[in-house]
This record gives C-alpha cells, structure tokens and sequence, in this order.
C-alpha cells in the first residue's frame, strides 16, 4: 500500500496539521491548515492536475506562520477519494472548494491561489458561485494556468509533434480511464524523465521533479484521466469578468509547456488591473521552481487585503 493510499484509507487524522473532510456527495478530501484561525484573512491554496496539497509547500514556508492557509487534495488526487463516476469535472471541483470555504472559512474576506487546474477552478468558481466571489473573495492569484483552449496545445513542440500532442493527451486519457487500480503501476524512475521535459523549465532541483513524480503517482488513474478531458473542454474567459476590481497577479513561467504564455496573457487581458509576471526560464510548475518568488507575491496580496 502506498503512502497516499494509506492517507485515503485512514480514519485516525491529525487535527494539529490536517483532517478529512466530506462533500455534499460523500466524497472524503483531505484539508491542510496552517496559522492563526483568528487571522484577519484566509488564503486558500488550489493545486493542479494530478498534484496534491504538497505542491505548496515551499510557497508555505515563504508565506511564515502569522498567515492563515488552507490547502487541500483535490478528489481524485493525493490522500482525497477518487472522484465518484461523472464527478471529474472543473465544476464539481469549483463546488467542492465553495463547500470547503462555508466549512472551514465561513467568515472573512478570502485570498484564493490557485496552480494550473486549481487555478482553473477559482475561475469555474466565479462562474458558479458569484455570489460567494463578490462578497468575500478580495485576491486571486493565477499561477501557470489558462482560462480555454486547452485542447490546442503543442506542448512546445514543432510541427506534426505539436499538433499530435492532444491527440496524444486523448489516448492517454482513455488508456488510464481504463485503469482499475488506485494508483498508476509504474516506478518513480519510469516517471520521472516525462515529468521533467513536461513541467519544468531549465535546470530542476531533482528534489522537486522527484516530489511532482511522487504526487503523479498519488493520484487516482481514472479521476486523471477525466480531469483531463475537462481541462480540455475548460472555457472561463468570460467568468473572468466577476474579478475585473479584485487584486490579483498572474504568474507564469516563459517555458511552461502546459499553460504557455499566451494562455496566462489572455488572463492578464481580462483583468488589466492584475499584476503580470513572467519567469524567464521556468516552466509549469511555478510553485516548485519559483517557490519563494510566487510566496512573496501571494503574500504581497494577502498584506495588501489586510491593509484595506
């Protein structure tokens, strides 16, 4: 039994670092908190595709303890129950994160950041929850993410590789909604040189392509394999007009071949107040590579919150 299978598995949680916690359709997810509960504000940490919760943490430890944060294994992902059948959708997951906020955060004003899918469901989250964005939400942070026309990526590559690369991307999908197990049967080091050429830019601390490997293999093949074809469907450009006046920043690294520069330019477009950062030589996984750059930002906002 893997590390995160036994994290699924287990009724004994410690309420000091983490606990379960179960959605309005019965599935279990597994929530992080850190810092003050009396905390003026909460800042709310969104992974992405087939991460978990540990994608942040070196954003974490720049952000300090005086700074309350909630993070949390998306279903299907990490030590969250795998996503019920019809359920692996950008929407449930932007419901799932409005059930968490009126559980663990009912009160407030609200900081959401969120990382490739994650931050996709902030914007599923506009769209579907208005009501809770207009009131309380007062900072967003978008990180190495897109608001469409994810089915159109090359992956950097040229030429016929790049226009096979969704194509790719589908098969993939099926071949992993297949699957009957709860975590994908390959080893770390067969993993790891794919996850290095798809999500990092240059020069990677082998620390971090080593823990984006481990999350990969956390996650739950088949709720993968149906996130990914909602990516590929994800359309939020017009949601994004329920933030236009909202603090925010969107960072994006200038080799990401996931969510590439001109997806993060048609965010900063859509929210021209918002801050808009490139990081020459990194690539998607933003909160790994520019751990401390992307905690100064998001705690730059939360400061910025708390001072108005």
């Amino acid at each position: 039994m893997t590390a995160c299978q036994a994290q699924r598995d287990s009724v004994s949680w410690d309420p000091s670092r983490g606990h379960r916690f179960v959605t309005s359709d019965g599935t279990a997810l597994h929530v992080e908190s850190s810092g003050p509960v009396d905390s003026e504000v909460t800042l709310v940490l969104v992974h992405g595709w087939t991460q978990d919760h540990r994608t942040w943490d070196g954003v974490v430890a720049r952000l300090g303890p005086s700074i309350r944060v909630l993070r949390y294994d998306l279903r299907g992902h990490g030590g969250s129950a795998p996503a019920k059948p019809g359920t692996a959708s950008i929407a449930t997951l932007a419901d799932d994160l409005a059930e968490l906020i009126a559980d663990h955060a009912p009160a407030g004003p609200l900081v959401l950041a969120g990382h490739s899918m994650g931050g996709m469901t902030i914007m599923e989250l506009a769209r579907r929850h208005p009501d809770l964005v207009a009131e309380r939400v007062a900072g967003a942070a978008f990180v190495a993410t897109s608001s469409g026309q994810m089915d159109r990526i090359t992956l950097g590559l040229p030429g016929i590789a790049g226009t096979g690369a969704a194509k790719f991307e589908r098969r993939l999908a099926k071949l992993l909604a297949r699957q009957r197990r709860d975590a994908l049967p390959l080893s770390p080091a067969m993993v790891r040189p794919g996850a290095r050429f798809l999500v990092f830019g240059s020069h990677p601390r082998r620390s971090d392509v080593d823990s984006v490997t481990d999350q990969l293999l956390c996650a739950h093949p088949a709720s993968v394999a149906g996130f990914q074809d909602a990516i590929s469907r994800h359309d939020c450009k017009v949601a994004l007009a329920a933030l236009r006046g909202t603090p925010a920043v969107v960072l994006v690294g200038e080799s990401d071949r996931l969510c590439p520069l001109a997806h993060a330019k048609v965010i900063a477009d859509e929210l021209p107040d918002a801050e808009f950062v490139r990081y020459p030589g990194a690539g998607h996984m933003l909160p790994q590579e520019r751990a401390n750059e992307v905690g100064d930002r998001i705690l730059t906002l939360v400061r910025s919150v708390v001072r108005r």
